[in-house]
């Protein structure tokens, strides 16, 4: 059994990752703005407030935690370039406080940077609307960001570039930079079976320091 801490846990994906750690014997700390919108209840489960942008918030929460998961949205695309980069840095910020006693950090990332089979990137497909690149943008720079961190052990988790609610197969392919897709050039994953995946990493790391993405 382990412990992780989710910000954005009332979020579409946070919410699916804490039902998901619950459902396998984890505790839980939900970390959220507002906890009278957080309706989830579960004896292994702790609802707290926190802002994940305050390091002093992100040192509380983490403190005892096995991990910590950022699973934060911007809303718009202007609210996402406001949230993102400078959550993750708050991140990284609080668990730099905690030293050797910090969890590891798992970021919800964005499929955007990764690249397509023609050496593209997902956010270089013509006719993506301006909101939607700059929340791809806004991922990418966090990413970028992640990259020149070598003192705390994060993961940045890039969904499919078709997520949405669904069903829980438990099943899913793995990559790293490259997007995952069927044979019939789909990307694709449901929240459910992200957040298989992304607890499967929280239980069985294999991704530390880098970037991975999981689709069918």
């Amino acid at each position: 059994m382990g412990k992780l801490a989710v910000f954005g846990a009332n979020g579409t994906i946070g919410s699916r990752v804490v039902r998901e750690a619950l459902d396998r014997g984890h505790r839980v700390t939900a970390v959220v703005r507002d906890p009278s919108r957080f309706d989830e209840e579960h004896r292994r489960l702790t609802v707290v407030t926190g802002d994940v942008l305050s390091e002093e918030s992100v040192v509380r929460a983490a403190e005892g935690e096995d991990a910590v998961v950022s699973a934060v949205g911007g809303g718009d695309g202007p609210g996402h370039r406001a949230l993102i980069r400078p959550s993750v840095v708050s991140l990284v910020e609080g668990l730099r406080r905690l030293g050797t006693r910090a969890p590891r950090l798992i970021v919800v990332g964005g499929a955007g940077s990764l690249r397509t089979p023609d050496g593209t990137r997902v956010w270089d497909a013509p006719g993506l609307p301006e909101a939607v690149r700059q929340i791809m943008h806004a991922h990418g720079d966090a990413l970028e960001y992640l990259r020149t961190v070598d003192d705390v052990r994060w993961t940045n988790f890039s969904p499919a570039a078709d997520i949405a609610p669904g069903d829980r197969t438990g099943r899913y392919r793995t990559g790293l930079d490259d997007l995952v897709s069927d044979t019939g050039g789909t990307s694709r994953i449901s929240a459910e079976d992200y957040a298989v995946a992304l607890v499967d990493e929280f239980e069985e790391p294999h991704h530390v320091q880098e970037r991975f993405t999981a689709a069918y």
